[in-house]
């Protein structure tokens, strides 16, 4: 099992915003933010997006802290990325 977290880096909604993967399978990605009280609506495809103040309690969990390169080179690699192309359904 692998879950991996990013940094919150990214602005939205007066907070900061981190990325939450799996490079196994989206069933584990939806097992840990069950488990972690995270809402299935911060679901976007591929990742859950999970504001700043949740950080260290993912990691508390066993999310792996990543950078973002790293996140993504992960998440392609596991062939569970989905492109904002795909996203848009282009």
């Amino acid at each position: 099992m692998t879950v991996l977290i990013d940094q919150p880096i990214w602005p939205a909604h007066d907070t900061l915003w981190a990325h939450l993967v799996s490079d196994h399978s989206l069933d584990e990605l939806h097992a840990f933010a069950q488990r972690a009280g995270i809402p299935r609506r911060g679901f976007d495809g591929d990742h859950y997006d999970v504001p700043a103040r949740k950080y260290d309690e993912l990691v508390a969990l066993g999310a792996l802290p990543v950078t973002v390169r790293q996140l993504v080179t992960r998440l392609q690699a596991s062939g569970l990325r989905i492109s904002q192309k795909e996203k848009r359904g282009l």
